[in-house]
């Protein structure tokens, strides 16, 4: 029983560290990624709790769908890091 609670807490302490990382994240495709992660934990603690049918849903849509439509947007939009070094490149005097 011990054992259930250490894996639980250690899940906890990775959600909330990927939770702040995706909310300071500068770049939005680490934080994507980061709200991926997020969704792996609550499938991993659905699963634990015992409720497969809400991890099931939750690895499908949280994970996968949302993660995919995220990703597709954000490659078809301008991202931080080109927006960052357009500014820089017009900054420079040449």
């Amino acid at each position: 029983m011990s054992y259930l609670v250490l894996i639980i807490g250690f899940l906890l302490l990775i959600l909330i560290g990927a939770a702040i990382y995706a909310v300071y994240q500068r770049d939005l495709l680490y934080a994507v990624i980061a709200t991926g992660i997020i969704n792996l934990v609550l499938t991993a603690l659905f699963f634990i709790l015992q409720a497969p049918d809400v991890a099931l849903t939750e690895a499908a849509i949280g994970v996968a769908l949302t993660t995919i439509i995220f990703i597709i947007t954000i490659r078809n939009t301008v991202r931080f890091e080109d927006e960052h070094d357009n500014k820089n490149q017009k900054s420079k005097p040449e």
